[in-house]
């Protein structure tokens, strides 16, 4: 149950098609539903104005597809990360509307018509290092913008050709929060957060050659920044970085599909 369920419910008891004792039948459940293999926190979005999020490694199609069915029963917006189009295929059949898939971010999105609002405009800055880093940079793109803050795009500009990202200084600085994504060495990140005053989250890829580490190298070198206002998220965790850029713009909207597609 999100807040906007509850307020039905409310709204229901105050208008008399619901009685208070219906009502509290359907308060007292458990505060999350036992599916078997998963249990479901369906009472996150009104601890925390998000509901849970589905991590798709390690899950199965049928899986994913199973929880993203109880999950829409409950809240306006689902996502399930890090997931390929065969798990959109088997979604369909359990939530045959609401659902959209991102390719590029490996992102199945379901978010209902009625309750979503305006955008607003872009106030996060995506950077990212290399054309490889693309797919964790559009999950945190996408993820900002789900959320409610919208995110302009700086690819590709990474320290070895310097003056790419020195060409966008100027635009990156009106963000209120900007996502960094790189593997290598990472130092991307340390250089944005020298040139700009809002807060930076660091992302470091798994991409590099071997003694990168799978971007454990990039982590320590964006752990050790002596930029002042960079955090780090885990590897590859362009979703994590993305939750927080729009929770510091202070947005929490759902979007339309007009806002979503531009």
């Amino acid at each position: 149950m999100d807040k906007t369920a509850l307020h039905k419910l409310l709204f229901d008891v105050a208008g008399g098609s619901l009685t208070p004792q219906e009502a509290a039948e359907k308060l007292k459940t458990l505060p999350y539903d036992d599916i078997g293999f998963a249990k479901l926190d369906t009472h996150r979005s009104l601890r925390v104005g998000r509901g849970e999020v589905v991590f798709g490694i390690g899950k199965t199609p049928d899986q994913v597809a199973a929880i993203l069915k109880k999950l829409t029963a409950e809240t306006s917006l689902v996502i399930a990360t890090k997931v390929g189009p065969e798990y959109y295929e088997a979604a369909k059949a359990q939530v045959p509307e609401g659902l959209e898939y991102y390719a590029d971010a490996r992102l199945l999105v379901f978010s209902r018509t009625e309750d979503k609002e305006a955008v607003s405009p872009a106030s996060v800055a995506v950077v990212c290092a290399g054309t490889a880093d693309i797919p964790i940079a559009e999950e945190a793109a996408v993820t900002s913008l789900l959320y409610g803050a919208p995110a302009d795009r700086y690819y590709d500009v990474g320290v070895a050709g310097i003056h790419r990202l020195l060409d966008n200084v100027e635009a990156i600085r009106k963000a209120k929060a900007v996502v960094v994504v790189a593997g290598m060495e990472g130092a991307l990140a340390s250089v944005v957060g020298g040139l700009v005053d809002v807060p930076v989250f660091a992302v470091p890829t798994s991409i590099g050659y071997g003694a990168s580490l799978g971007g454990f190298s990039a982590l320590l070198t964006m752990l050790n920044s002596c930029s002042l206002g960079v955090s780090v998220v885990n590897i590859d965790n362009g979703f994590g970085a993305g939750y927080l850029a729009s929770l510091v713009t202070g947005r929490n909207e759902v979007l339309s599909e007009k806002d979503k597609n531009g």
